[in-house]
């Protein structure tokens, strides 16, 4: 292959492990007692109403995480009022702690065949910061970023995905989205680009469906 076909990443729990694995690292950096956070989404709904009511769509995943940002910083007794503080006071400066290793093999993978790769994030910097993507090794291998962040277009919305199609110059059909919430999915379905819901609690499976349907 060279560069006829693509794989286009979510970032945060798709390409990094979400907050609710690294609960323990995030009690370390921050000086809490092993077990306080107890919240875990996806992992176990029943500890976490408030996820199932972003799934249900009655708050929007920002919501979610300002919430919980809110919350660990009170725990810490600081007023948070940004997602990225969360994430860089959690996770500190090591970038590859927080990478999926499913990831890394997935991308290195693509690259080393000729594939396009490229991100499709509702909040890269917004969440992570621009200094946590410089120290991100593999943010080099990627072609095309498209962050929300700047563009102010989230997914669901279908210019979302019509402009990462449109910067990775290929058509549709050549390409692969994969993400992690529904509703993302449902909006790359609705414009016909083809994608796989990323299961995270199952990393290795989406990434291995993801690369199948391209042909690797």
């Amino acid at each position: 292959m060279t560069g006829d076909r693509a794989l286009i990443l979510d970032f945060g729990g798709v390409v990094t492990r979400t907050l609710f694995e690294t609960h323990d690292v995030t009690e370390r950096a921050l000086g809490l007692a092993a077990g306080t956070l107890t919240w875990r989404g996806p992992f176990d709904t029943t500890t976490d109403p408030l996820w199932v009511s972003m799934q249900s769509r009655e708050i929007t995943e920002r919501d979610y995480w300002m919430t919980r940002t809110a919350e660990v910083g009170r725990l810490v007794g600081e007023e948070w009022t940004d997602m990225k503080t969360f994430v860089q006071r959690a996770r500190g400066a090591d970038a590859d702690l927080v990478l999926r290793p499913e990831a890394r093999d997935a991308i290195t993978r693509a690259k080393a065949a000729g594939l396009r790769l490229a991100i499709l994030s509702n909040e890269l910097d917004l969440f992570y910061g621009v200094e946590f993507r410089k120290r991100f090794t593999l943010i080099d291998l990627f072609d095309v970023i498209v962050d929300a962040t700047y563009t102010k277009i989230l997914k669901p919305d279908p210019r979302a995905y019509e402009q990462v199609i449109a910067e990775v110059g290929l058509p549709r059909e050549a390409c692969v989205f994969v993400d992690d919430q529904p509703k993302n999915i449902e909006g790359a379905t609705a414009v016909k680009l083809p994608n796989v819901h990323f299961d995270v609690t199952r990393p290795a499976d989406g990434y291995a469906r993801a690369l199948s349907m391209l042909g690797l």
